[in-house]
C-alpha cells in the first residue's frame, strides 16, 4: 500500500497557473499548509489543494482580498459565512453601479458632439451640478 501522493510547491504553481511566490504567501497568510518539506522544499497533499482551490474560489473567482477570504476559510458557522459573502456580494453590487455610471459617461462622452465636453448641454450640466453640491458642501 503506497502513501499518499505529494506535490512540490513548483509543480502545484505550475498546475494552478500562480507563481511559487504565490503559494508560499498563501501559506503565510494561513490559507494552505505544506504537507512535508524535504531539502527546503515544501510539499503538499490532496488535502491541501482542494484548499488551495478553495481559497482562490473565494480570492481570485468571488474577488475577496487575501483578509476577507482567511476569514470566510475560518469560518465554520454557515450562518457567518453567508453574513460575509452577503456584505461582499453588496460590495460588489456597489462596485457595479459604479462602474456602470463610468460607462455611461465614457459612452456619452464618445459620442459628444461639443468639441469641448464642458460646454455639452448634457456633460456641461452634470458639471454644474457637480460644482453646485461641492459649493452647498462648504
Amino acid at each position: 500500500m503506497g502513501s499518499e501522493p505529494q506535490y512540490s510547491i513548483s509543480q502545484v504553481a505550475k498546475s494552478f497557473g500562480l507563481t511559487v511566490p504565490t503559494v508560499r504567501y498563501y501559506e503565510e497568510e494561513g490559507l494552505i499548509d505544506a504537507t512535508s518539506r524535504r531539502a527546503r522544499v515544501r510539499y503538499y497533499n490532496r488535502a491541501q489543494l482542494v484548499r488551495l482551490a478553495y481559497a482562490l474560489m473565494w480570492h481570485r473567482d468571488a474577488g475577496m482580498t487575501i483578509e476577507e477570504t482567511r476569514a470566510i476559510m475560518r469560518t465554520a458557522r454557515t450562518v457567518e459565512r453567508r453574513e460575509l459573502i452577503r456584505d461582499h456580494a453588496a460590495a460588489i453590487n456597489d462596485r457595479v453601479a459604479q462602474l456602470e455610471g463610468a460607462r455611461a459617461v465614457l459612452e456619452h462622452l464618445l459620442v459628444c458632439p461639443a468639441d469641448d465636453p464642458t460646454t455639452c448641454p448634457h456633460t456641461g450640466a452634470t458639471l454644474n451640478l457637480t460644482v453646485d453640491a461641492a459649493l452647498r458642501s462648504t
